[in-house]
């Protein structure tokens, strides 16, 4: 089916990879001195009226949105609470301003447990929070790590939307050969955290979280049978109870499409998830407008039928998002 911004399955997009950058967020980047982020990203201006026209220009009507890479990651242990509260309440009042518009993620002060697990309790309870976000590692320590087993349960006893984002490793200057973190890094981490909560079998013990996973997946539709094949190796404990598992658990998790549209690696993910898991991204601003236009241009080119079409641009985010489902309806 070919691009056509008037396509019934083109209205009304629900973008679930979208990032702000708040006043109180950017001013903390500036006053660490951080204005290239991950390897040599500029940290890019964002405001409400710029996101919405851009929204407007692309054909997205609502944006789910959250901090990117590094979240608050960059400031000394006691001092990322105070931020992530301010940030979360920065997206609860822009729901307040444009409630049709956006939705918004919540930020945890990981790694202290304590102050997430409280964190989580306000956005859910005051903030009216769609989700949470997590970065794929937590300086160095990885999602599946036992220390962050509290956070799983009390979202899986919540059934709450889990955003996955990239940041980079700890290792980054070693392998980054010189380039940005998004190029390959962001990927690979993704990946990397991944295969951590199926071998921790925190996925498998927390089925009430819905998981996004952001880039089509990353490197998981090319890795998929190695990563389940090691699953027979009985030294690795614990591991998943079986290759099928392993292929039955990420069939169930969500997979947006930001920067993932290419027929290549859309036809890899579509070999490991059904249509009714995949869901649309812009990663906007973090990825350029001409991106996210020429993403949606790929998108058109691909040979979906206009309910499969509908299925990615809305039908399946209205399934984790019931706020903004119930607005549009």
């Amino acid at each position: 089916m070919g691009h056509d911004e008037n396509c019934a399955c083109g209205k009304g997009r629900i973008d679930v990879h979208a990032h702000f950058l708040p006043p109180c967020y950017a001013e903390a980047l500036a006053r660490a001195g951080m204005t290239t982020l991950d390897g040599g990203f500029p940290v890019p201006a964002w405001s409400a009226e710029a996101a919405l026209e851009m929204m407007d220009r692309q054909g997205i009507a609502s944006a789910i949105v959250s901090l990117s890479s590094p979240s608050t990651h960059f400031l000394a242990e006691d001092k990322k609470a105070a931020l992530c509260r301010d940030v979360n309440e920065a997206g609860a009042e822009l729901v307040r301003m444009h409630p049709a518009r956006f939705g918004f993620l919540a930020s945890l002060p990981l790694p202290d447990v304590e102050a997430a697990l409280a964190e989580i309790r306000f956005a859910f309870e005051h903030l009216g929070v769609e989700g949470i976000v997590l970065e794929s590692n937590i300086n160095g320590e990885y999602l599946g790590s036992p220390r962050f087993a509290p956070i799983f349960a009390e979202l899986n006893r919540r059934e709450a939307t889990l955003f996955i984002h990239p940041t980079s490793p700890a290792c980054f200057e070693q392998l980054a050969l010189g380039r940005p973190a998004p190029l390959l890094e962001f990927p690979l981490d993704t990946t990397r955290t991944i295969v951590d909560l199926l071998y921790s079998r925190t996925l498998q013990l927390n089925p009430g979280i819905k998981v996004i996973v952001p880039h089509g997946g990353a490197a998981l539709p090319a890795l998929i049978a190695r990563i389940a094949a090691f699953a027979n190796l009985p030294f690795l404990n614990p591991r998943p109870a079986s290759e099928q598992e392993v292929f039955e658990t990420l069939e169930g998790l969500y997979y947006d499409v930001a920067l993932s549209t290419h027929a290549i690696p859309f036809a890899a993910l579509r070999r490991i998830a059904p249509i009714s898991q995949i869901l649309f991204g812009s990663d906007w601003p973090f990825t350029p407008e001409f991106a996210v236009e020429r993403n949606l241009s790929l998108l058109g080119q691909l040979d979906l039928s206009e309910s499969d079409a509908r299925a990615l641009a809305h039908e399946n985010a209205e399934r984790l998002f019931p706020r903004l489902a119930k607005m549009r309806h």
